[in-house]
């Protein structure tokens, strides 16, 4: 894979350059969110890893900026705040996954396959899907619903779009976590339903008809 790392802590950034290239990995550096921003425009990475705390600005104003523009590329934040409220914060930036200092080297790059696994799957054929008036195209990560362009985060995109896949099906929160962050968080975090209710008011709450729904005691599923 080609990675970039974004972090300015000199030793863990030769941990992380070092154990990465020796797994074969194409890996790349950056000091600051500046030059981040520019290699990112003119390389296509398969993962950035990114810290969150950077000399010049954060990863959460960079990750704003590179959905803004809308590149998709995949970006795994590091930080040593891990609160729910933290990450929340992190994932609505548009950041698709979040590992909290220290962490081991075997959890990162799973992670980063995970990321880089997932991003091939998005980009395969049949990327549209239609349920009622509400239209996904996952190739121009775009959302319609009657006609009209619906704004999401990368986040609330991502967990639309598994819903969307599998429309009429029943999704507990552990298999949402596991398939939209691809991670295990602690099974009593309220993330998948904060994240609901964010696509709840920008999907249902405007139309008559609801699609997302909640079945007590099992998890959520979208269906006409």
């Amino acid at each position: 894979m080609k990675l970039l790392i974004v972090e300015d802590e000199p030793n863990l950034l030769s941990i992380l350059r070092k154990g990465l290239s020796e797994k074969d990995n194409d890996v790349s550096v950056a000091l600051d969110g500046t030059t981040a921003l520019e290699m990112i425009s003119n390389t296509n990475f398969d993962v950035v890893v990114m810290d969150i705390m950077l000399p010049d600005s954060n990863g959460i104003d960079i990750c704003h900026r590179l959905r803004a523009e809308k590149n998709f590329v995949p970006i795994l934040l590091l930080t040593a705040l891990g609160t729910t409220e933290n990450i929340v914060t992190g994932l609505n930036s548009g950041a698709d996954d979040y590992l909290v200092k220290p962490f081991k080297f075997s959890e990162l790059e799973a992670r980063i396959a995970a990321l880089a696994r997932r991003s091939t799957q998005e980009h395969r054929p049949n990327s549209l899907i239609q349920i009622e008036d509400l239209e996904i195209d996952n190739r121009a990560k775009s959302v319609k619903r009657k006609g009209e362009i619906i704004q999401l985060t990368a986040k609330e995109f991502n967990l639309l779009y598994y819903l969307a896949r599998n429309a009429g099906k029943i999704l507990s929160r552990e298999n949402i976590l596991e398939n939209v962050w691809d991670i295990n968080f602690d099974m009593n975090t309220n993330v998948v339903d904060v994240y609901i209710n964010y696509l709840r008011n920008k999907i249902d709450k405007p139309y008559s008809v609801k699609l997302i729904q909640t079945i007590k005691g099992l998890g959520y599923i979208i269906k006409s």
